[in-house]
């Protein structure tokens, strides 16, 4: 499902195989929500909008499937 317009509340990384995760406002219960796209430098992708979204104040588009960000578009 989509979510449009939302804020970042944060952001976290950890390095090693994909562990990515973010706190979207409003979107499951603004639990941490791993970042796992496709193909795996999506999650760095995925991970850098996410970051410049919340280091800039600025809103976000995510796909969320199986509880995980799949997509993330700046607004």
């Amino acid at each position: 499902m989509w979510y449009y317009g939302k804020n970042v509340i944060r952001t976290h990384a950890k390095n090693g195989g994909q562990n990515a995760w973010a706190i979207i406002s409003g979107v499951l219960g603004n639990a941490w929500i791993s970042i796992r796209p496709a193909a795996p430098d999506g999650v760095t992708n995925v991970h850098m909008i996410l970051t410049t979204a919340l280091a800039n104040n600025r809103l976000v588009d995510v796909l969320i499937v199986n509880n995980q960000i799949t997509e993330a578009t700046l607004q």
